[in-house]
């Protein structure tokens, strides 16, 4: 077991090879990303088993569980962001304290989520259009997974904090093994215990508060992180609760506005076919899959850019988003590549459909283009995250969606009446505005940064 006086040197270490400390953060990242793609891919395949009903339960679910997830993920990268910076400062009270006001943050979420899921579930859940048919169902596992919620979010906020002081891999370890515990529940729920659906939300819930009692049994009993959570030290600030709200609540904005535009394109495709809205979603399988490792780079310049900020290293500040990006870079240029390459056979892995196959061939060879634009705005955002900034994430995920995309794929569909790829155009056409906006805000973050020569921690 790595100890305190072991943790505390992460820091040192991570100042004296930014480089190295890029991909001790990342890696960690992906591995956890690629475990939870796995278990959403098992978890599937054991509710199909169930009925088609079970299914579309489930994804009538998926919504109201993704809104949990953007407030709490979203929070949790303000938390991460503060953190950093103090242990960037070597000020290590104030970051035992911002961890404390991040789990404060978490109490009160996860019971204000919990309270809402179990009191208004059904009537959101008629809300979002779901079936009569089915909506018993959904609720039933709506119920469940509720109870689960403070053990989720909290789970997250351990999580969030540990990054915060430079640690990916301990959180990924935990939600590694609950992930794979949940799998293994999951057929015993399912069908040995025969709770069907109900099953499938037991497990999940069994497993989220595993992952919790790991997580308090090391971090508050064992005292296993470099942060110590000791709440007679406690002392609250708004200051630092506008802080962590301030950049968090953006990102989460950001995730929602995500959402909705995933669910506009939905209804933009389904004018052409339903073909096209299959096509769309599994030409958005590989989209995930080409950017996963971008978003685990842009995960690990928040706390990278929070800590040398902190620290006043601006010359390592400066030369890891230079390095982070230009990896980026890279591996989607490599991954473009091959996307346009073997597209349709990488698309005659989920289908034989010939029409489903040609619009999800002619969708990846368009996109393809945009890939390392996207990994330019990703990390751009995330570098403004560490720095601080949460709102150019907001606005630009905003423009991207709200003002460029939807709006130019509809006009495209139903008052021009162009082809598909016009709509595919058109995203790659809002690709383009929000690196745009995303550089120059990150160039004019530095200058300010650069020209200050302070964090605001010393401030």
């Amino acid at each position: 077991m790595e100890t305190n006086a072991r943790a505390a040197s992460r820091r040192d270490r991570y100042l004296a090879n930014p480089s190295r400390a890029l991909w001790t953060l990342a890696i960690p990242v992906m591995a956890g990303m690629s475990i939870q793609i796995m278990y959403s891919i098992a978890d599937l395949i054991f509710i199909g088993r169930i009925s088609a009903q079970a299914l579309s339960a489930v994804a009538f679910n998926i919504p109201l569980f993704f809104l949990v997830l953007s407030l709490t993920m979203g929070l949790g990268s303000g938390v991460t962001a503060v953190i950093a910076r103090y242990v960037g400062a070597a000020d290590k009270a104030n970051a035992d304290n911002s961890a404390l006001h991040g789990l404060l943050i978490g109490v009160v979420v996860s019971a204000f989520l919990a309270g809402i899921g179990l009191g208004y579930g059904r009537g959101l859940l008629r809300l979002i259009g779901t079936p009569e048919e089915i909506l018993e169902l959904a609720w039933s596992y709506l119920q469940i997974l509720s109870l689960g919620i403070p053990f989720l979010v909290l789970s997250s906020s351990f999580g969030s904090i540990l990054a915060g002081e430079g640690d990916t891999r301990f959180p990924m370890m935990v939600s590694g093994l609950g992930t794979l515990t949940n799998i293994g529940l999951d057929p015993v729920c399912i069908f040995v215990l025969d709770l069907g659906l109900r099953g499938a939300a037991v497990a999940t819930a069994l497993s989220q508060a595993m992952v919790f009692v790991i997580f308090v049994y090391l971090l508050l009993g064992k005292k296993r992180s470099y942060i110590s959570f000791q709440w007679h030290n406690f002392h609250f600030a708004w200051s630092l609760l506008k802080e962590i709200i301030t950049i968090g609540l953006p990102a989460s904005g950001s995730m929602l506005i995500m959402s909705f535009g995933s669910a506009v394109f939905n209804r933009i495709l389904s004018h052409y076919s339903a073909q096209a809205v299959a096509a769309y979603q599994i030409a958005g399988r590989m989209d995930m899959l080409i950017l996963l490792p971008i978003i685990a780079i842009a995960s690990a310049l928040v706390t990278l850019v929070g800590m040398f900020w902190g620290a006043k290293e601006m010359a390592k500040l400066r030369f890891i988003i230079r390095y982070g990006t230009r990896w980026a870079v890279t591996i989607t240029l490599v991954g473009a590549v091959l996307i346009y390459s073997f597209a349709p056979t990488i698309v005659r892995f989920f289908t034989d459909d010939a029409e489903i196959l040609r619009i999800a061939v002619g969708y990846l060879r368009i996109i393809a283009f945009a890939y390392p634009f996207i990994a330019i705005a990703i990390t751009s955002g995330r570098s403004l995250q560490g720095l601080g900034k949460g709102t150019p994430m907001l606005i630009i995920t905003s423009v991207r969606i709200l003002l460029v995309s939807a709006p130019l794929a509809s006009l495209m569909a139903f008052v021009f009446q162009k082809p598909i790829e016009w709509v595919w155009y058109s995203l790659l056409c809002s690709v383009l505005a929000s690196v745009t906006i995303a550089v120059l805000w990150l160039r004019s973050a530095l200058q300010e940064v650069l020209r200050t020569s302070t964090s605001p921690v010393a401030q």
